[in-house]
């Protein structure tokens, strides 16, 4: 079923962009023929009631990223993809919100011990910046999963037990702190984000958090304040763009009051996502829409 279709003009450097709806009962393909595909398991808020919270898949050819892994995404694996968490080979974490990690530790206990490691597969893996690294294990995840084991000698489980790390390469000379990592012919540059505390000043005195530039032309800014710094960086470069937006001023999204101060050409080729349960009472004219769960966005 094809929901939408639209094209953008090759001349100036963008991609065509194509929609598609599952099916009903249809298992997600965690392949495809090779072309970029993007796939939101959710695109709600972290309080979100409707449309579960912002995690979403990236494809291309043989090759997935899940990225993020929140507190509701093991129901909206199932609900919206009809996968499993032990379907999942490759995660790459953006922050330490619940609605981004919450799942994580579901995540690697079930590859652990009911999926891969009992059918002798490789580990999962985990795309990550090494301070991320270290911020995510030690302060998130390591007081749930250290204890499930003991060596003889008391060694307790870490990280690198349950993921085998991709570390991203640091990009110099760049006017934030960006890594590039390319993951079996997905191109991903990792860029830093003004997310929280509200009363940061930039990306550099707020807290590890990142968004991702996608094959150079597909932009997902993740969760971050209105940084305009960071949207003009990459907006002529973007085909399409997906922003996230809360309604009302303040705080760690960017309003949509803000949002729509954006010349038309950027509104244009943004999509919304992380929106609150009262999106439909909004008024988004000249953007390219709400980004939409459980459809297939091929480029």
């Amino acid at each position: 079923m094809v929901r939408a279709c639209f094209n953008v003009d090759p001349q100036k450097g963008s991609h065509p962009m194509e929609t598609r709806g599952m099916l009903p009962g249809e298992k997600y393909s965690l392949q495809n023929d090779g072309q970029l595909e993007l796939f939101f398991l959710g695109v709600g808020s972290a309080d979100a009631e409707r449309n579960f919270q912002t995690n979403f898949l990236i494809i291309k050819g043989k090759t997935h990223i899940l990225v993020d892994f929140g507190q509701k995404a093991q129901i909206a694996l199932r609900q919206t993809a009809n996968l499993a968490p032990t379907d999942i080979e490759v995660l790459l974490p953006t922050h330490s919100h619940a609605d981004h990690i919450g799942g994580i530790e579901t995540l690697a206990l079930a590859n652990r011990y009911k999926g891969r490691r009992m059918l002798g597969k490789d580990k999962l893996k985990m795309i990550v910046s090494p301070e991320y690294q270290r911020v995510l294990w030690e302060c998130s995840l390591r007081g749930g999963l250290e204890y499930n084991e003991q060596e003889a000698d008391g060694r307790r489980l870490s990280l690198v037990d349950y993921f085998s790390i991709v570390q991203p390469r640091w990009k110099v000379q760049q006017p934030r702190e960006i890594f590039s990592c390319n993951y079996a012919g997905i191109d991903l540059e990792i860029f830093r984000t003004m997310h929280t505390p509200d009363n940061s000043t930039g990306w550099g005195d707020s807290f590890l958090s990142y968004g991702l530039f996608i094959d150079g032309h597909v932009f997902v800014s993740c969760d971050t304040r209105f940084d305009r710094q960071l949207i003009d960086f990459y907006a002529d470069r973007s085909s399409v763009m997906f922003h996230d937006v809360q309604f009302f001023p303040g705080a760690v999204h960017a309003p949509l009051a803000d949002l729509q101060t954006l010349p038309a050409e950027i509104r244009g080729k943004m999509h919304l996502i992380h929106y609150a349960d009262n999106w439909e009472n909004q008024d988004i004219t000249g953007f390219a829409g709400w980004t939409q769960q459980g459809v297939r966005y091929i480029f």
